[in-house]
């Protein structure tokens, strides 16, 4: 069954904004909210709730009076499918995408209508910040995620047409782009780095809006953390299989900082300066990064906060990356094996 759809609107909108979610009516609560608030309100909104055990169906009900909104229970597909399911019962112009944990700043819309009548974009994407709501650890998480000291540095933030590669928390293509790359490929783990990298082979214009930013809540807790940017890693390797050339030596970074942050137990048995210098090199790493975070945020609790949440991120990311490059690895010798048996 493709899912329930309740109600339409009857003029198309400029925008048709595409909501997957899975078992987070509160999250979607406080998405909608945000919408409401728009300035700029030529849109629809769908929510496609991805077999969830927990629905949010009520929610959405209680802003149907407030949004031009429609609402889809289909089976569990993974994020990347159920996006495909929106655009195609999508009647905008234009689609964009959020992770069901944010939230948008009022003006959004209106910014991304300012570029486009400037840019012509064919997709697009903007950067995501910490709401002052958000918990302490949420807003350490959020800082780790968007700095050049960790895995935020390896972000396609460029502004240069071509380089930029979106993210589906906070990403919008045109109806063309969509036809004319059918969109996700994948359905979980770095959906969106792969489509991103087919819409630059077609030859679409996509660039970065910087002041199109959304307010992304991630995770609650560190260990949900750890799962989430291990499965970061892991999609990085998975486009690497699609794309040759995409896996870059920055990719490599988080693993080897999980290398040697593992080599300093070792490093004491062999050499006490050794293990020494390693210790004051992950210190001086980490003291810049508690810094900087201050400086970004003006928050010691959350300044402090980085530390450990940069720690997940590289750890988590750099083990995804190298459990799905081993797994890579192994496969291709058992395929090779067939061969020449």
């Amino acid at each position: 069954m493709p899912g329930l759809e309740r109600q339409s609107a009857e003029s198309p909108p400029r925008y048709s904004v595409i909501i997957p979610v899975y078992n987070r009516p509160d999250e979607v609560d406080e998405l909608l909210s945000s919408l409401v608030d728009q300035t700029f309100k030529d849109f629809e909104v769908l929510i496609l709730e991805d077999g969830s055990l927990t629905r949010c169906d009520e929610i959405v009900d209680s802003y149907r009076d407030r949004l031009q909104l429609k609402y889809f229970f289909k089976p569990n597909s993974g994020p990347g499918p159920s996006r495909n399911f929106g655009f195609e019962h999508a009647r905008g112009d234009y689609f964009v995408v959020f992770d069901s944990d944010c939230m948008l700043p009022p003006s959004y819309f209106q910014t991304v209508e300012d570029s486009l009548r400037a840019n012509s974009w064919d997709a697009w994407g903007g950067p995501d910040r910490a709401h002052e709501q958000f918990t302490p650890a949420q807003q350490a998480m959020a800082y780790t995620m968007s700095s050049f000291l960790t895995t935020g540095g390896i972000r396609g933030k460029s502004v240069a047409v071509g380089s930029f590669q979106p993210r589906s928390f906070n990403m919008g293509l045109s109806r063309r782009a969509f036809e004319l790359t059918g969109g996700f490929r994948f359905s979980h783990f770095a959906e969106d780095i792969e489509l991103s990298i087919r819409m630059r082979q077609a030859g679409l214009k996509v660039g970065l809006i910087p002041e199109a930013f959304v307010f992304h809540k991630r995770r609650a807790t560190f260990p949900q953390f750890f799962k989430q940017v291990s499965n970061f890693g892991r999609g990085r390797v998975q486009v690497g299989r699609a794309h040759r050339g995409e896996v870059k030596i920055t990719h490599w970074f988080p693993a080897l900082f999980f290398l040697a942050l593992l080599a300093l137990l070792p490093a004491a048995l062999i050499s006490m300066a050794l293990f020494k210098l390693g210790v004051i090199l992950f210190a001086i790493y980490l003291a810049a990064i508690m810094t900087d975070a201050y400086w970004q945020t003006r928050n010691i609790e959350v300044a402090v906060l980085s530390v450990p949440s940069a720690l997940v991120q590289m750890v988590g990311y750099g083990t995804g990356f190298l459990k799905e490059m081993l797994a890579t690895r192994a496969k291709t010798r058992g395929t090779n094996t067939r061969r020449t048996g």
